[in-house]
């Protein structure tokens, strides 16, 4: 499953299974794959670009997002926190992204996390958030975490002490400097795999 999730840079990713499924698409240039799901964590530019959207889009994908976001969107499926809308044998749930000292801020801006069930794996995407409690309810099989903006690499160790999942990727870092990155995969050493991704164009 590893190889089968691709990083496009900062927050977007691809997750090339069936269905093909992009997470916050972004200045997507030659796309993996044509989209069948597409998933909206929430509303900053960075991670909700109408222009990539259209680009992946096809009659049939299915675009996911927060309710906020789905206001913006023809077409799109609102998703509220725990949530779960099921394709076939493949499930995404809502799950709560927010920084804990502005808990009612991002609450209001209905910002959301992923878990995505598919082909055996949960995949937990945890979108614009900082630590928060409801990470210890999870035990994906893969985290994909932001280190560098939203969490600190001691931040990010501490999110995956509480999952434990097998692997994690780190995001929303400049691949040209992989500080972050490189401080999480110590700072992480003893609870999981830290995969760090090259970007794909």
């Amino acid at each position: 499953m590893i190889n089968q999730i691709h990083w496009l840079g900062h927050g977007s990713f691809c997750i090339a299974t069936s269905p093909v499924i992009y997470i916050n698409p972004w200045r997507i240039i030659s796309p993996p794959a044509p989209a069948d799901i597409i998933l909206i964590s929430h509303d900053h530019y960075a991670n909700f670009s109408p222009a990539d959207i259209d680009k992946l889009r096809q009659p049939h994908t299915r675009i996911i997002s927060s309710e906020r976001v789905a206001k913006e969107i023809p077409g799109c499926e609102p998703l509220r926190v725990w949530q779960s809308i099921a394709f076939g044998r493949t499930c995404v749930k809502g799950f709560p992204a927010y920084h804990p000292e502005h808990t009612q801020a991002s609450a209001q801006n209905g910002n959301l996390g992923f878990v995505i069930s598919v082909d055996y794996y949960d995949i937990y995407y945890a979108g614009e958030t900082g630590v928060i409690p409801e990470m210890a309810s999870l035990h994906p099989d893969i985290a994909i975490l932001p280190v560098g903006d939203s969490m600190t690499p001691i931040e990010a160790a501490q999110a995956l002490a509480m999952m434990r999942p097998r692997w994690a990727i780190p995001c929303n870092f400049e691949f040209t400097n992989r500080v972050n990155a490189l401080s999480l995969e110590r700072e992480a050493a003893n609870a999981t795999e830290i995969i760090i991704k090259q970007p794909v164009a």
